[in-house]
């Protein structure tokens, strides 16, 4: 047990630093880097999304519903600090937090 709670605390500090990285590279291009897509409804033409990105200093997720006949439009935007981003996607989904330190470590090298 103590082992695996060392594991999950240097997984988190390697994914704050990475989102940090992360961060300043959105911060000196001016575009957002978009961290992961998810659909959550999908109905006909219409669908409704989730989508993930880093920007200067934050993480923000944001539910988009889009397609057809619709505009596009926000449903929810939450907004996390970077440093506060990990903890918060450790309890919702430990797949997608391994998934996301693959894709920045892959991406900033």
């Amino acid at each position: 047990m103590v082992k695996q709670i060392s594991l999950d605390a240097w997984q988190v500090k390697h994914l704050t630093d990475l989102l940090a990285k992360g961060s300043e590279a959105a911060t000196k291009t001016g575009r957002p880097i978009v961290l992961y897509r998810q659909t959550v409804e999908e109905e006909n033409d219409c669908y409704e999304e989730i989508v993930c990105t880093i920007t200067d200093g934050y993480v923000i997720e944001q539910t988009v519903t889009s397609g057809g006949v619709l505009p596009p439009s926000f449903g929810q935007q939450r907004v996390f600090a970077v440093e506060k981003y990990p903890q918060e996607l450790l309890k919702k989904s430990r797949d997608r937090f391994l998934e996301l330190i693959d894709l920045l470590e892959e991406q900033l090298g």
